[in-house]
């Protein structure tokens, strides 16, 4: 008896395990990568690039990809910037790295590599959601090598932080041994599905989810690296901005803080505590608007592009 059911649960194991191999291939044939790579400390880096002109580099929030931000990056190339949009490290086509975690320091230090390696000088940065946090610390570790930050509903403290407390999923999905095995069998069943449509929905409240999204993040988000990769990003946020937070105000380039009147995640206060700090800052809040802006809002992305040109001008 008992070796039928050790051999039952190996066989069911086994499929899950193929089945999930199977639909990580069947998502990443329907999404391929859309641009070019880049190697930066052997780390090889997916981004897209549209346009000639004052480089300006987009990085996307903890969900999906540079995808995110594919209809700015026509607008911005409309409007004479070279406009390149990163995978960060471990989501879409871009690579990991195995050896350190990948903080908002390390991501920020890849992205320096990244950006030398492709001839690119002072560029502006617009982070997104986390990436607040990833572009204040590229801002802190190179203070004389860009020409200016974008933030769009970003996170900068740990207060207010959805896991400012720390997170169960992310220390569950991040463990070792189990959290590979359940990656590896758990992410395409019914229950994490309905899961990340609650997430998605939640996210983007109280706007849509854009036609298309929910499919894409089912395809690529629910991949084990890349729901790994996000779910560290999670627990490494709290500690990386107790450590940067407090060094805001030395940041000195032009900034545009820009957020959305109905943003759920308490980043209206976290752009007004910002404003605060930096030096040169103008903060943007835009009336009806929620979290997710460079999916919904695209427009409203280069409204902050164009506010910042202004302030560097004057």
């Amino acid at each position: 008896m008992w070796t039928f059911v050790i051999f039952f649960l190996i066989v069911l194991l086994v499929g899950w395990l193929w089945y999930n191999r199977y639909r990580v291939k069947q998502a990443q044939f329907k999404y391929p990568p859309a641009g070019q790579f880049v190697s930066a400390e052997g780390i090889r880096l997916h981004y897209i690039s549209k346009g000639t002109g004052k480089p300006i580099v987009f990085l996307h929030g903890g969900v999906l990809t540079g995808r995110d931000f594919e209809r700015v990056l026509e607008l911005a190339a409309e409007e004479g910037y070279r406009a390149i949009a990163f995978d960060r490290p471990g989501y879409g086509y871009s690579e990991r790295p195995r050896n350190e975690a990948a903080t908002p320091f390390v991501q920020a230090r890849l992205l320096h590599a990244a950006l030398a390696e492709l001839g690119i000088r002072k560029p502006i940065l617009v982070g997104h959601s986390w990436s607040g946090a990833l572009v204040l610390s590229y801002a802190l570790l190179y203070p004389g090598e860009m020409d200016g930050i974008i933030t769009l509903g970003a996170a900068m403290y740990k207060e207010g932080y959805p896991a400012e407390h720390g997170d169960p999923l992310s220390k569950l999905a991040t463990s070792p041994i189990v959290g590979d095995l359940l990656l590896h069998t758990l992410l395409r069943s019914p229950i994490a599905t309905f899961m990340t449509d609650r997430m998605l929905e939640a996210t983007f409240a109280p706007e849509p989810v854009p036609p298309g999204y929910r499919e894409e993040a089912h395809a690529l988000w629910l991949r084990p690296g890349q729901f790994k990769a996000n779910r560290e990003d999670v627990l490494s946020f709290v500690p990386a901005v107790e450590e940067m937070s407090g060094r805001y105000n030395e940041i000195g380039v032009p900034a545009v803080i820009a957020v959305g009147s109905e943003d759920p995640f308490g980043t209206l206060e976290q752009a007004y505590r910002l404003k605060e700090q930096l030096k040169h800052a103008e903060l943007i809040v835009m009336p009806e608007v929620a979290h997710m802006i460079p999916q919904n809002h695209p427009e409203r992305v280069m409204e902050a592009v164009n506010r910042l040109a202004k302030l560097r001008a004057s």
